[in-house]
């Protein structure tokens, strides 16, 4: 088969377009077309009121080798690749070793696990949250109650943080072997919609995730792996060897347990604090990584949908619009849109008491009325927390702290209106905004809760943003704090193997460790850890 790039045609096509438009541009006859699929359709909104439709086909030809002879050098007629995953290793017949451990059980850790089940090495995978509807019960809990149950909540639990989430399911990473195919497909065969595996912007959504990362507990445990929730690592093991070098033997856990492993995957997730700081007693080398602090701000979906699609707002082949957004400022920092929900809502996101987070998170839909992303400003660690490779955590405790006593020490979040955010004033009350985050807002001064350097540096943003997408910056936007969790702070430093740089044994691995961010790109990386620990356990 042929892959074919670059299909424009007019949003409200009809069915036969397509084709037309795949002869047309190949100059064939429509009986020299045998069949085509649709492997990847986006939009051109450049021109708002006359959007297009791009796509990317699978097409089976009479002559292939003739087209492709004919369009010899041109990049968009080429063969379609093969992008079925090929397992490198696995288990030998019988293999009955010490089975593979993998801490978390986010998208990182739910792909490791799932990649050593089907390679046949019948993983053990710990949480010290969870199964998901019961850690959803949890997660509500703080949403309607104001109740934070620290081990079981948006960032701890099974499906991990990327659970209470937009779903996005796109990155910028590398990925010459697929591996994102290869997630795609998974989640498909787990209850996912059929479209994330065409549309260039897929999302699933919280509710279906829910439902997709039972399914694959399912699969993992068929295939011979076990989960042990509710099940913490308190303290790691270490051999010291002669020559020097230093190798995981096992897990103590928090039940005064402990089990012994040859090979452990840390897939631990952006807010695993504790695991941090005892990773760091024991001497696991670890740095200090950039990440972003800021808020989430919120619009009516409506007024995003207006600026992006123009008259074409509302056309169900464009559904809820997004934007993505960046300004260098005078002062030197970098403010940036992070992870847009469209039609989605703000949630409280801390895992720790005392302290107030937020996240975005929409369903699959994207049907509520608000849209809102973060608005956040770029750290660097040897500028805003030198020292220790742990700063950054005390940097995050420092500013959550400071939202959860300005937003009426109550887990409510802080909150302001951009007009009054610009001129230097508290809010006092709402605007036309509404704003969706659970428990409540506590209208005030994000100024207490921030610091300088970002309210500068968001204050010259926001009115340059709202010269790109229309009432951005609108006086009565609420814009609520704090948004800390949107990287690790640390990364877990690792070698080629993808074991530590100083502990043989232990594969840090996705978006705690510092080796992704988001769903897609930790799953991917967990693929490659898993990967990793069935070769180390073949080698011996």
């Amino acid at each position: 088969m042929l892959r074919l790039s670059g299909l424009s045609l007019p949003l409200d096509h009809d069915a036969d377009a397509l084709p037309a438009a795949i002869c047309e541009r190949l100059g064939i006859e429509r009986g020299d077309l045998r069949e085509f699929s649709i492997f990847r359709r986006g939009n051109d909104a450049r021109r708002r009121n006359a959007i297009q439709l791009v796509y990317t086909v699978d097409v089976d030809l009479a002559d292939e080798a003739g087209v492709l002879a004919r369009f010899a050098g041109d990049k968009d007629v080429r063969p379609t690749p093969d992008m079925t995953y090929y397992p490198p290793v696995t288990a030998p017949a019988g293999w009955a070793g010490k089975r593979p451990v993998v801490i978390g059980a986010g998208p990182c850790g739910l792909f490791a696990g799932l990649i050593l089940a089907q390679m046949g090495f019948r993983p053990i995978i710990l949480d010290r949250g969870k199964v998901v509807r019961e850690r959803t019960k949890d997660t509500w809990g703080l949403w309607r109650r104001s109740e934070l149950n620290p081990d079981s909540n948006v960032q701890f639990g099974e499906g991990g943080a990327g659970t209470f989430s937009d779903g996005k399911l796109y990155c910028r990473v590398k990925d010459p072997r697929f591996l994102g195919r290869k997630v795609l497909e998974e989640f498909v065969r787990a209850g996912a919609p059929d479209d994330i595996l065409w549309e260039a912007h897929p999302h699933i959504g919280t509710f279906r995730l829910v439902t997709m990362v039972e399914s694959i507990r399912r699969t993992i445990e068929e295939l011979g792996g076990e989960y042990r929730w509710q099940t913490r690592v308190d303290d790691i093991e270490l051999d010291r060897l002669p020559d020097g070098r230093r190798r995981l033997r096992g897990l103590h856990l928090h039940d005064g347990s402990f089990l012994e492993a040859d090979q452990v995957v840390f897939a631990i997730g952006h807010s695993a604090r504790p695991t941090f700081e005892m990773l760091h007693r024991q001497g696991v080398h670890m740095e200090a990584k950039p990440f972003s602090i800021g808020v989430r701000i919120e619009h009516p979906q409506s007024w995003i949908d207006r600026a992006r699609y123009g008259n074409c707002a509302g056309h169900p082949d464009l559904g809820a619009a997004a934007y993505s957004l960046v300004h260098h400022c005078a002062n030197g920092r970098t403010v940036y849109s992070f992870c847009m929900c469209p039609g989605g809502r703000v949630v409280a996101a801390t895992s720790e008491e005392g302290r107030v987070v937020t996240n975005g998170m929409s369903q699959y839909s994207r049907a509520e009325f608000n849209a809102n992303s973060g608005l956040v400003v770029g750290i660097e660690p040897e500028k805003d927390y030198p020292g220790s490779p742990l700063a950054g955590i005390e940097f995050q405790r420092h500013w959550e702290s400071l939202a959860y006593v300005a937003g009426g020490s109550s887990y409510a979040a802080p909150g302001q209106k951009v007009g009054d955010f610009l001129a230097g004033r508290p809010s006092t009350e709402l605007g036309e905004v509404n704003p969706s985050y659970k428990p409540g807002v506590t209208m005030t001064d994000l100024a207490q809760c921030l610091p300088p350097f970002a309210i500068e540096a968001m204050r010259e943003a926001i009115p340059a943003f709202g010269r790109q997408i229309a009432h951005y910056d609108h006086p009565d936007v609420v814009m609520t704090g704090v948004e800390t969790r949107t990287s690790s702070p640390v990364r877990i430093t690792r070698g080629k193997d993808f074991q530590s740089l100083n502990t043989e044994n232990l594969f840090p691995a996705g978006e705690g460790a510092g080796y992704a961010g988001g769903i897609l790109s930790a799953a991917i990386d967990g693929i490659k850890v898993a990967e990793a620990v069935a070769r180390s356990i073949v080698a011996g």
